[in-house]
């Protein structure tokens, strides 16, 4: 976004939905570009795009808009930091089930414009699953509604859904609502350590055979690269976590893994531990049948060129790696991100470079093989932006 700069010619903050919806409407004649900016965590997400005219930043549009405790629903406004909306929701004992990095800046336009999630996405799915209801600003300027508390809907679009993982390139995601989840009455994490890859699936899988209820689960990969600690989240009420909790601690001694006991209160979790952050990261979503092959044909060899942690959802079958590239490693580092998305995608799955340094830059293709699904997504965007005002060219196929 800084490379697009000179192109710039107007920063925008609008204090309320209806100016936000103006402020579009207003250069809609003059075909003016727009991209848009909330609490900037994931502006190296996708292509660089190819003009902007204005940025027009969330942040002032930071209000709930209504909030229903007994009915566990809240419309907020799209500028909101999620932090901000969990602490409104603490004094009723509920929360939005989410768990993405930097909650603190990440607004919840930016999380839904980018599907963001973190282990919680093992019980509770991802945004998709959460929002009801949404509120954008098509690129004429008209405001558009879809889901719970509507007025006016799009027809024939699950419009709240279409715009989770959008990247601002449908429309200007304004407003939403979600549907809430009780804070816990317990919860405590486990976590087993000197695991092989096979060792984590054989794991994973036992909390199906045992018919145990995670609420989150994720994979650490150890110094060494060959062997990952698993951390098991189980929440609810006391008894039912202390009973799933010995149940889980059963199959990981029979396991020989490395039982990290921290007493009665579980194993502390430090903020950010699932989020690998760094110059380069890579999302890589597989089949998570495919987690040992994932490991062996893609983790394992990116670590050769990468000073990287590593965070796998074994459950769900995300691997996330942030760090930078080895001295040295530049041209080879293009090379190993190729075989290992060629690797990825024979197995069903995809890699993603979600930000990357100077070394790759330029030679790194951020998304790789288009699905399948593209021509819809061609299409959508005809639809819904045919003059390509919104974030021109940064989403997948550069649309």
């Amino acid at each position: 976004m800084t490379s697009q700069a000179d192109d710039l010619r107007e920063r925008l903050a609008p204090a309320s939905v209806d100016e936000a919806a103006a402020m579009v409407r207003e250069r809609a004649e003059s075909g003016a570009t727009f991209a848009f900016a909330g609490g900037g965590t994931e502006l190296a997400l996708g292509y660089e795009p190819e003009r902007v005219d204005a940025l027009l930043e969330t942040t002032r549009l930071d209000r709930v808009v209504e909030y229903a405790p007994s009915d566990m629903v809240v419309s907020v406004e799209a500028g909101m930091t999620l932090a901000a909306l969990q602490t409104t929701l603490a004094p009723q004992r509920q929360r939005l089930a989410l768990d993405p990095a930097l909650p603190e800046r990440a607004t919840i336009g930016g999380l839904l414009a980018t599907n963001a999630f973190g282990p919680l996405r093992t019980r509770y799915g991802t945004l998709r699953d959460l929002i009801v209801g949404i509120t954008i600003v098509r690129a004429d300027g008209t405001l558009a509604r879809g889901g719970g508390k509507v007025v006016k809907n799009v027809a024939g679009f699950d419009l709240p859904k279409l715009m989770v993982g959008s990247l601002g390139s449908l429309g200007l995601i304004v407003r939403a609502t979600f549907r809430l989840h009780p804070m816990p009455e317990r919860e405590r994490w486990y976590e087993a350590g000197g695991l092989t890859a096979e060792g984590v699936r054989a794991l994973c899988r036992s909390l199906i055979a045992r018919r145990l209820e995670p609420a989150a689960v994720f994979a650490r990969l150890e110094p060494g690269g060959s062997h990952y600690a698993l951390a098991v989240l189980f929440e609810g009420f006391e008894t039912g976590v202390d009973a799933q909790g010995a149940s889980w601690l059963e199959s990981a001694n029979a396991a020989g893994a490395q039982i990290v006991d921290a007493g009665p209160e579980g194993v502390r979790i430090a903020a950010g531990a699932a989020h690998p952050r760094g110059p380069v990261r890579i999302r890589i979503s597989v089949p998570p049948a495919a987690f040992v092959e994932t490991h062996r044909d893609a983790v394992l060899p990116l670590g050769d060129c990468f000073e990287a942690e590593c965070v796998a959802y074994p459950t769900t079958g995300t691997f996330l790696l942030g760090g930078f590239v080895r001295d040295g490693a530049g041209s080879r580092a293009v090379a190993t991100i190729a075989a290992a998305r060629a690797a990825c995608e024979a197995l069903g799955g995809s890699l993603v470079v979600a930000d990357m340094d100077a070394a790759l830059r330029g030679s790194v293709d951020p998304y790789g093989t288009l699905p399948q699904s593209f021509p819809i997504m061609r299409r959508l965007k005809e639809r819904f932006d045919p003059g390509r005002r919104f974030n021109r060219g940064r989403f997948l196929g550069r649309l």
